[in-house]
């Protein structure tokens, strides 16, 4: 089985020893990389530990005849684009966990109409980690809330709505939060 863990690991700009700790149960930096190179066989296991380990489906790190690749052409480094020193591929993008979406229908703040934002859902006990980030938050009634997370304070959320001229919105007790992740947008 021919795999992309290096690609993918490369592409998510992780170590060989990142990934090889954040493996469960963690393994060895050497043992990922013999995975990598072939030197190994990987089982379906190992493809499941390591697509975890880098966030990702464990179908991302095999070449399936039916997926089409994008290669990378051009790289845009500080002197502007330049070839790529090595052969890469952009992976597409794949919801991870337990994901919801916002389609916009309407142009508001940074994002355009036509877009589609991937979100992750996080626990209460993790709502700390999106705090200056985009998010969804759920209210009564079926509505919702979305903007900048600007701070949580006694279990409140304070979101600054990414509307112009919009007024900060507080949730309280939230079931959960969805922060973004991934911008899907065409020119």
């Amino acid at each position: 089985m021919i795999t992309r863990i290096r690609e993918v690991r490369k592409a998510k700009g992780m170590t060989l020893h990142e990934v090889a700790a954040a493996c469960v149960p963690p393994t060895t930096a050497q043992t990922i990389g013999r995975l990598e190179t072939g030197m190994r066989t990987v089982s379906v296991g190992w493809l499941n530990r390591i697509a975890k380990a880098l966030g990702v489906e464990a179908a991302t790190l095999v070449t399936l005849p039916d997926r089409v690749d994008v290669p990378v052409s051009a790289v845009y480094a500080a002197e502007g684009p330049v070839a790529p020193r090595k052969a890469a591929t952009l992976l597409a993008p794949a919801p991870a966990g337990e994901a919801v979406g916002v389609s916009f229908e309407v142009a508001v703040g940074d994002y355009r109409a036509g877009d589609a934002l991937w979100l992750d859902k996080l626990e209460p006990t993790d709502f700390n980690r999106a705090v200056n980030r985009d998010v969804l938050a759920p209210r009564s009634g079926g509505r919702f809330v979305f903007g900048r997370l600007a701070a949580i304070e006694g279990g409140k959320l304070q979101i600054l709505p990414t509307a112009a001229g919009a007024r900060q919105v507080v949730v309280g007790d939230a079931a959960w939060l969805a922060v973004a992740r991934t911008l899907i947008r065409a020119l």
